[in-house]
């Protein structure tokens, strides 16, 4: 590239702050270059618009929770959790600002890139300096000026030059590093050989994502590997809201739609175009009418990467789900409930209609408790239940319930050519290995020990035993978050793909590690 960003690095769709809904997350590109894919995509105004058709349909929860259970099932602690991730929501905390100088971006990066793992120079710092040299100050003006907005290219650009500064110069250190690790740990589970075994190699992006913090207003969002491709860089990049390093619990279970979902499926060409057909076919041979059909197969991005976060996080992305949808409610429309409506122009299945997926996707889990987990949630969810709408089409309850489930067992059962055969819920389930893993960690979180997280222990169950820590309402959001960070820092700081191995004087490429959960 000579001066201009490629054609091909147009981007498709515009962030949250000129969509609607309230989901999550992605920020994809296009063929010539992607769309950023995220949790939420309102305005301002429309937040004030659905304010009062929420308040209208949907009475407020009760602000008295039930009493505390060592069972998380019991839910008891769930209210604090929303308040926890309502509060983050509203946060000023915003992450560095955007670097818009040339030469001072252009030498900080330099810096930043010798501190990376080899890998991540490789894949994301060179190539960011590489683009930068051939955009030169005047193509890099050029940028930033043809999107004031910083809702497309610019906003690429800028968001894996931040990935990288800050993790090479250290902001909120131990919070970046315990991001980083869910992200890593959550990406390689799908992507390692062993999950993978007797499907081809991803297409795109094998090496994990990075991470940066960003602004409140911006949500959860990811840049896949097909939108960074566009710049050159082989790394997907996950943002999370500055705010959620130190608040926010329910946040981090959104990591697993994230990066177990969308930046999964735009890992493998052809997956998202074979779930989609699969998914109308199901419905339309349930009866589900072309209506509905259609409805959940044109929003097959978020709700396959819904589907996905459970597989790989179990009940507590489904938990997360619920309750940052009504976090995030409670913050931009003053009511913290689930929405009955999906709009017809909105990309994102209705919030009832995910919370009824998320629980079918429960249900199909390798663990004894799936199917409690599953009644339980769909009750849950049911406290928010209002007149549903799919876009444009009334819908009963059972319906959208039903239509879940078809959805659910169509993603995870079905068998895709693009994966030489595999169904995604054989490469990743939850077990009950999980669970009791989980269990440990829990005790861990509980008691504040500093102590290794034993063997066959990864990112994804110490984010799943805060969430059920928190929500059983045996330990405030609040302490759950700073040890479940400290946690997950402590096992960044041991994983080798994370720092040069030395043999003999001579540094070598991290060592690949990856995990597998349950597989007993």
């Amino acid at each position: 590239m000579t001066g201009e960003v490629a054609p091909g690095m147009a981007v498709a769709s515009a962030p949250r702050s000129t969509r609607e809904g309230v989901h999550m997350f992605s920020k994809a590109i296009s063929a010539s270059a992607a769309p950023p894919l995220e949790w939420t995509t309102d305005s301002p105004a429309l937040r004030q618009r659905d304010r009062l058709d929420t308040a209208q349909r949907v009475a407020p929860l009760p602000a008295v929770a039930p009493p505390a259970s060592a069972d998380p099932l019991s839910l008891a602690g769930l209210s604090a959790c929303v308040e926890d991730a309502r509060m983050a929501a509203l946060s000023e905390m915003n992450g560095p600002p955007d670097p818009t100088f040339f030469a001072s971006l252009r030498k900080r990066l330099e810096v930043a890139c010798a501190k990376l793992p080899p890998a991540y120079r490789q894949a994301a710092a060179k190539p960011l300096l590489r683009l930068l040299d051939d955009l030169g100050p005047g193509g890099f003006a050029r940028v930033l000026a043809r999107d004031p907005a910083r809702q497309g290219d610019a906003r690429l650009l800028l968001d894996v030059a931040q990935a990288v500064l800050q993790r090479g110069e250290g902001y909120q250190a131990r919070a970046t590093a315990a991001f980083q690790e869910v992200v890593s740990d959550l990406y390689d589970g799908f992507l390692s050989a062993e999950d993978r075994r007797g499907v081809k190699p991803p297409d795109h992006g094998v090496t994990p994502p990075l991470v940066r913090w960003g602004s409140s207003a911006g949500g959860p969002y990811t840049w896949p590997a097909t939108a960074t491709e566009s710049i050159g860089v082989e790394a997907a990049v996950v943002s999370l809201p500055a705010a959620n390093g130190s608040g926010g619990l329910l946040a981090w279970p959104a990591l697993a739609h994230e990066t177990a979902g969308h930046d999964i499926l735009a890992a493998d060409d052809g997956l998202r175009d074979e779930l989609a057909r699969v998914v109308k076919e199901r419905l339309v041979d349930a009866k589900m009418g072309p209506a509905v059909a259609s409805y959940w197969s044109e929003r097959i991005d978020e709700s396959a990467a819904d589907v996905l976060g459970v597989l790989n996080m179990g009940p507590a992305a489904a938990v997360g789900l619920v309750g940052y949808f009504r976090a995030l409610n409670g913050a931009w429309r003053g009511t913290s409930a689930l929405r009955s409506v999906g709009r017809e122009e909105d990309p994102h299945p209705a919030d009832i209609a995910r919370a009824y997926l998320a629980a079918e996707t429960v249900r199909l889990l390798s663990f004894d408790g799936a199917a409690r987990w599953a009644d339980r949630l769909v009750a849950e969810a049911d406290r928010d239940l209002g007149r549903i709408s799919l876009g444009g089409a009334a819908v009963t309850a059972g319906v959208a319930r039903a239509s879940a489930a078809v959805v659910a067992r169509a993603i995870v059962q079905a068998r895709m050519a693009s994966l030489e055969g595999r169904a995604l819920g054989e490469i990743q389930n939850w077990r009950n290995r999980d669970e009791v893993i989980v269990a440990g960690l829990r005790r861990e979180l509980r008691d504040g020990g500093t102590a290794s997280p034993g063997p066959g222990a990864f990112a994804a169950h110490a984010v799943a035993a805060g969430v059920y820590e928190a929500v059983a309402g045996t330990s405030t959001p609040a302490a759950v978050m700073k040890r479940m960070v400290a946690v997950l820092a402590g096992m960044h700081d041991r994983n080798p793909e994370w720092k040069p191995l030395r043999t003999s004087g001579v540094v070598l490429a991290g060592a690949s590690v990856s995990r597998s959960f349950g597989q007993v």
